[in-house]
């Protein structure tokens, strides 16, 4: 796995799968799969809504060990299915502007291996250079590693 934090409002995680890329874009877009990898352990997931379309909505409700919840909202920009998935927290569902934009993500997923692994690659575009300074203080390199962990194990039993 590779991190890297490029330009100067970019952070960038890179990893090989030994899956194929139709399961990595799965685990992404399937609710109940999401649910258990994309928040670091101890934190959860208590709920996914996933419209998985261009300009389709997602809601997904993190929970602290705490029981303290946290909503991201946002909207699917581009939908390419096994190749690309491209969302931002800018609106909350159809054009309708968030409160504070903070980032765009973009995940690629790239047969590796004769389309028996994926290199995955997820590249996270902040708004200003303070967002991503703030994303790298939250933890961005260690969060997303330890999620893409996480992911790992998961696509090892499906």
């Amino acid at each position: 796995m590779t991190t890297a934090t490029t330009a100067d409002r970019t952070l960038i995680l890179s990893r090989t799968f030994d899956a194929p890329p139709a399961l990595v874009f799965k685990a992404w877009t399937d609710p109940a799969l999401l649910k258990q990898w994309f928040v670091p352990r101890p934190w959860s997931i208590a709920r996914v809504e996933n419209d998985v379309r261009a300009g389709g909505s997602n809601l997904i409700v993190m929970r602290d060990p705490d029981g303290n919840e946290y909503p991201n909202q946002g909207i699917y920009l581009d939908v390419i299915p096994n190749e690309r998935l491209v969302f931002t927290d800018a609106y909350i569902s159809a054009w309708v502007p968030s409160e504070k934009p903070f980032m765009t993500g973009i995940i690629t997923f790239e047969a590796a291996d004769g389309g028996r692994k994926t290199k995955y690659t997820a590249r996270v575009v902040h708004w200003r250079v303070e967002d991503r300074e703030a994303h790298e203080k939250m933890g961005f390199h260690e969060g997303w590693g330890k999620c893409a962990d996480q992911l790992a194990e998961l696509l090892a039993t499906l």
